[in-house]
C-alpha cells in the first residue's frame, strides 16, 4: 500500500499535469512590480488578499504560511487569507465563482483550467498590469497563459515541471538493453519496448501508453500541428499523425503495451512501473519519490533520461500560476503578493521541497539544478529537467480540455482495437473536437 506521504506527494504530482522552512524567504526586490504597475505610483498597499491554491494543503502549509508570513511583515497593512481547495472539482467551482462573481484574490490554476475563464476576459492580462516582470520568466511558461485570438498573457508562471524517462536498468540488462543507454527519441522508445516485451523475463510489458495523458503531447513533440494559425481549427488529422498512430496500433498488437491498458491514464502506468511491469516510464522527476517511498526495490533499480522527444528536440513542460481576476477588490496588493509567491527565492524553496522547477530563469542557474548534487536518481532527473526547461514549451493548446480528450482518446482507442485505421481515426477525432470547440 502507498504510503499517506505518497499520496499526498501523488495529489501534488496531479495537480501539475501534477515543497525548507519559509521562514525569512523572499527579499523585497522586485515583488512589487506587479502592484506598482497596476496603482501607476508604487505606492503602500493595504487591504485583504484572498489566495486560492489547488490541493496543496496540509503537505505545504509551512511553506505556504511561511511565505505569507513574511510578505504581510514586509507589508504589514495587507492581510492575506489563505484558501486549499480539492484538485477534484475544482474548474467547476471555479466556474461557478465566476458566475457568482465571488472569485479570490489571486488563484492557483494550470493554462488548461484557466482557458475558459481567459477567453471570457475574466483576468488581469500581465503583460500590460507587470511590464517587466516577463523577463524574469522562462519564456514557454509565461506564453502558456496566453489565449489565442486574445491579446496578453493572463497569469504569472508559478511552478513547473519537465518530463524526463525512467527506466528500469535491471530489465534493460536482461532485455539485452545497454541498462546506460535510455530510449532518446520516440523510434527509440517503441524498439526498446518491444525488446523489453519480448525477452524482458521480468517485465510482462515494455511500456504503458497512457493516452489520455501522452498522445497529443507526443504529437506536438514530433511536429504535428495540432490547430490551424486562428488556434480555432483542429488540424492533427496529418499523415505523419497517423503513421505514429499506426506504430502504437503495432506496438499494441505485438504485445509492447499491457492488454487492459488503453482506457487507463497515467496513474496505472505509474502502478505498472512500480510493480515491475514495465520497463520505461516517461514522467515527471516529481515520481521518483513516489516510487522510491511505494516501491524502494524498484527505485534501486530505476535509471533517467532526457526527455522523449521527436527530430526537432521541442521538449514538453507542464505550469501552474497564479492569476488575478479582473473583479478582484485590491488588484494592486493582489499582484504584488502573486509576484512575490512566485519570484526566485521564494521558487527556489518551493523547489527543495518537492521535485518541481521554478519559472524564474536567475532560481534555475542555482547549484541546486546545475550540479549533480548526490548523484541521485533525483539528483540526475533535477539538473536534466532544468536544463530542458530553456526549451521547453506547453504543447497542449489550452482548448485540449476534457471534452476533446474525451472525444479524440475515444477515436485512437478505436485504432488500437482495430475497429478503425489509424487515418479514420484521426479524421473523425479532428472532425469530433472541431464540433467541441467550434
Amino acid at each position: 500500500m502507498p504510503s499517506s506521504r505518497g499520496i499526498r506527494l501523488a495529489s501534488v504530482a496531479i495537480s501539475l499535469a501534477v515543497l525548507t522552512t519559509a521562514c525569512g524567504l523572499g527579499g523585497s526586490g522586485d515583488s512589487d512590480t506587479g502592484a506598482q504597475q497596476a496603482n501607476g505610483s508604487g505606492g503602500a498597499l493595504k487591504g485583504t488578499v484572498t489566495f486560492e491554491t489547488l490541493q496543496l494543503k496540509p503537505t505545504f502549509t509551512k511553506y505556504i504560511n511561511g511565505v505569507i508570513a513574511s510578505y504581510e511583515k514586509e507589508h504589514p497593512d495587507v492581510d492575506v487569507k489563505w484558501i486549499d481547495i480539492p484538485f477534484a472539482g475544482a474548474q467547476e467551482k471555479l466556474t461557478a465563482d465566476a458566475v457568482a462573481g465571488s472569485l479570490p484574490d489571486v488563484v492557483n490554476l494550470n493554462p488548461q483550467f484557466a482557458q475558459a475563464l481567459e477567453a471570457k476576459g475574466l483576468f488581469v492580462d500581465m503583460d500590460s498590469a507587470a511590464k517587466g516582470l516577463e523577463a524574469e520568466y522562462v519564456p514557454g511558461a509565461w506564453d502558456a497563459f496566453s489565449v489565442p485570438g486574445h491579446k496578453g498573457s493572463f497569469g504569472i508562471p508559478w511552478y513547473l515541471t519537465s518530463e524526463v524517462t525512467m527506466y528500469n536498468k535491471s530489465l534493460f540488462k536482461k532485455a539485452g538493453l545497454d541498462p546506460s543507454k535510455p530510449p532518446a527519441t520516440f523510434d527509440d522508445l517503441l524498439t526498446d519496448g518491444a525488446a523489453l516485451s519480448n525477452k524482458g523475463k521480468g517485465a510482462s510489458y515494455g511500456l504503458h501508453p497512457a493516452l489520455e495523458n501522452r498522445f497529443i503531447t507526443d504529437l506536438a513533440k514530433q511536429g504535428v500541428p495540432l490547430l490551424d494559425k486562428s488556434g480555432k481549427k483542429w488540424t492533427f488529422n496529418t499523415s505523419q499523425a497517423a503513421d505514429y498512430l499506426g506504430t502504437l496500433v503495432d506496438a499494441y498488437k505485438k504485445g509492447v503495451f499491457p492488454k487492459d491498458s488503453l482506457t487507463q491514464d497515467h496513474s496505472k502506468a505509474t502502478e505498472a512501473y512500480q510493480a515491475g511491469r514495465i520497463g520505461v516510464l516517461p514522467s515527471g522527476p516529481n515520481f521518483l519519490t513516489i516510487i522510491k517511498e511505494n516501491a524502494p526495490k524498484i527505485a534501486e533499480q530505476t535509471g533517467v533520461g532526457p526527455q522523449i522527444t521527436g527530430a526537432s528536440g521541442t521538449t514538453n513542460m507542464s505550469v501552474m500560476g497564479l492569476l488575478v481576476p479582473k473583479s478582484s477588490k485590491n488588484h494592486a496588493a493582489a499582484l504584488s503578493f502573486a509576484s512575490y509567491m512566485a519570484n526566485a527565492e521564494n521558487q527556489l524553496a518551493f523547489s527543495k521541497i518537492v521535485t518541481v522547477l521554478p519559472s524564474v530563469s536567475k532560481a534555475l542557474k542555482d547549484p541546486y539544478f546545475t550540479e549533480d548534487g548526490d548523484g541521485s536518481a533525483e539528483a540526475q532527473a533535477r539538473k536534466i529537467s532544468a536544463e530542458q526547461i530553456a526549451k521547453g514549451r506547453n504543447l497542449v493548446p489550452v482548448q485540449y480540455d476534457e471534452r476533446v480528450t474525451k472525444a479524440v482518446i475515444g477515436k485512437v482507442q478505436l485504432a488500437l482495437q482495430g475497429k478503425l485505421s489509424p487515418q479514420k481515426a484521426l479524421d473523425e477525432a479532428v472532425e469530433a473536437a472541431n464540433a467541441i470547440t467550434g
